[in-house]
């Protein structure tokens, strides 16, 4: 080999060995800003965001200096705060099995009033072990997951570009990865309280996740709803402790701390194989589960009505890409990629704008630089599709019509604004030759532009 070709070699190799520790550099510059996550020299927190992400944002109050004994620290929040006091000596924290010594103040919020903190799940780990190693196991399994929930807000691109008030709202319910009060509430911290359904519906609601509408609407949920509060809460997450079962008894087995475990993964918002070998472990789980009350045999089949749920809604959904397909290969859809502000922190999408349809791209049209046909398409996928899978898993027939009811008509629409898009656009190019250009339009406005200022 001659001495030119080996120099050639050698180019890649350099490159390679650069490129590493860049990469590293830059990620963990990224993280580095006022904010937090990828972008987080790119938006500012509110004062809330200490209680979102309070290992990050929580800054301790000044009013009060010294170092105190947990007795202490009751003593005074008697009457400072007393309805957490009264809390805390509900809980078994203060009143710990086994001759335990109770667990104060100071020891989840240490001792120091000058450096106060709130409760990570590290340091709820800290005693709970095996439910904070069984919750951190959760992230194996990717997006979405509890245990994933903040870094997926925060790394999201488009994060630093919403309006602060939405992307408050959010961090509410994916706080659930940085604090344990999501499920289990201050200062009581009660297993009796998160084993109720409401503990999950406080995030588990709305259009894209119905899980409270269908679970309610539901055999079990009824029976829930007329009966529940004359059960024995304070009874393990076991088979015959309740007639009917809840989010944490179907989702957290004898009270494990990892929901993933038999979930058949992304099955609402991509078209799965619910038949691979890795998912039909996950659906014998599921049959174990069910079996609790119900024949095996009538568990299976309700899993098969839920796969030929699934099919009949993907079908419509792959039939309304095909058409926006159809339009970006002609240069149809208007605004265009290219005609309306970048996808937020995108370098890509500045240098190469592209419209984005179907899943992987397909939710961006969450957000506000997207032609009116593309939105209708993300809802018609986030709305009515996410409506009718969680109703087949819960057992609401009528939550499964509706959806279905939603992709028939969205479907009709984008049809009927792909006609009038093609008709229109034929018209332009018989008149003008070329189709409209809006110029910068769509560049500006009172949304685009607050956003970039106040971020």
């Amino acid at each position: 080999m001659s001495k030119k070709r080996v120099r050639y070699v050698w180019i890649p190799i350099i490159i390679s060995l650069l490129a590493v520790p860049i990469g590293f550099y830059y990620v963990n510059w990224s993280k580095g800003g006022e904010g937090a996550g990828l972008y987080s020299h790119a938006w500012i927190p509110d004062k809330v965001f200490a209680y979102w992400n309070p290992e990050k944002f929580y800054d301790p109050v000044d009013s009060v200096v010294g170092v105190f004994e947990g007795e202490q620290c009751v003593t005074c929040h008697e009457a400072v705060t007393p309805g957490i006091v009264n809390d805390w000596r509900a809980s078994g924290h203060s009143k710990p099995a086994n001759n335990k010594q109770p667990v104060y103040c100071s020891d989840c919020h240490g001792s120091d009033h000058k450096k106060l903190h709130l409760p990570s799940p590290e340091v709820c780990g800290s005693c709970h072990n095996t439910q904070h190693t069984q919750f951190k196991d959760e992230r194996r399994y990717g997006f979405p997951s509890h245990a994933l929930a903040m870094e997926r807000a925060l790394d999201a691109k488009h994060f630093a570009d919403k309006p602060k008030a939405e992307v408050t709202a959010c961090l509410q319910c994916h706080s659930v990865a940085t604090k344990c009060d999501s499920c289990h509430t201050r200062h009581r911290f009660s297993a009796a309280e998160a084993r109720r359904p409401e503990a999950c519906l406080t995030c588990h609601s709305g259009p894209p996740h119905p899980d409270d509408e269908t679970y309610f609407a539901s055999a079990h949920g009824k029976r829930y709803l007329a009966e529940g509060n004359t059960w024995d809460w304070s009874k393990p997450l076991r088979k015959g402790n309740y007639p009917v079962p809840t989010c944490a008894y179907c989702h957290m087995d004898n009270g494990k701390h990892q929901v993933a475990d038999k979930s058949i993964w992304k099955f609402g918002i991509k078209e799965v194989n619910p038949l691979t070998s890795g998912n039909k472990v996950k659906r014998d789980k599921w049959v174990a589960m069910c079996s609790d009350c119900h024949e095996a045999d009538w568990s299976r089949q309700r899993l098969t009505e839920m796969d030929a749920e699934r099919k009949g809604a993907w079908k419509k959904l792959y039939a309304a890409e095909d058409i926006l397909r159809d339009l970006r290969r002609k240069d149809r859809l208007y605004p265009a990629a290219g005609e309306r502000p970048p996808y937020p922190n995108d370098l890509v999408d500045s240098i190469w704008p592209r419209e984005r349809i179907g899943f992987f791209d397909g939710q961006a049209s969450a957000f506000y630089n997207v032609s009116s046909i593309e939105r209708d398409y993300f809802e018609m996928w986030y709305f009515h599709n996410l409506g009718a899978y969680k109703g087949a898993a819960h057992g609401d027939i009528e939550t499964i019509k509706k959806g279905h009811d939603g992709m028939d008509k969205s479907l009709a629409t984008i049809l009927k604004k792909a006609g009038a898009i093609n008709k229109l656009t034929e018209k332009e190019l018989e008149l003008n030759g070329r189709r409209s250009d809006p110029g910068k339009l769509w560049f500006s406005g009172e949304y685009t532009e607050f956003n970039q200022e106040n971020n």
